[in-house]
């Protein structure tokens, strides 16, 4: 006898709805009879870093800081790429050191661009 051949998707999509669903009946349940039913003044409360807050917790920051934390990330993982052409670099053929040059470029491109446009200026 031959199992049947829409068994495994049965299977399959069973377990495949009882992975999630599981973790949330789970949860719902916990939360149902351990939860308190109504929140209180304790709940509620202002809590962070178990101190409480004084004051606003909106500060604006110059837009500039954002501009100068995309710029370091961007020159910085494209630096981690370099690691990988640094390590094998007696190894490459022809096209891969073409490739970095490539690569070196448009790094050496975008921080030109970046310093022309005033970005990198850090007395605005």
């Amino acid at each position: 006898m031959t199992p049947n051949p829409y068994l495994f998707i049965i299977v399959f999509a069973g377990v495949a709805l009882m992975f999630p669903l599981l973790p949330l009946a789970l949860a719902w349940c916990w939360r149902r009879f351990f939860q308190p039913p109504k929140p209180g003044a304790e709940k509620n409360a202002i809590y962070e870093c178990g101190v409480e807050s004084q004051g606003d917790a909106h500060v604006q920051f110059r837009s500039q800081y954002y501009l100068y934390a995309i710029i370091f990330l961007i020159f910085d993982v494209e630096a981690i790429f370099l690691v990988p052409f640094a390590v094998a670099f007696t190894g490459l053929p022809v096209g891969a050191f073409v490739a970095l040059l490539v690569f070196l470029l448009l790094l050496i491109e975008g921080l030109v661009w970046a310093w022309s446009k005033g970005c990198l200026n850090w007395a605005k």
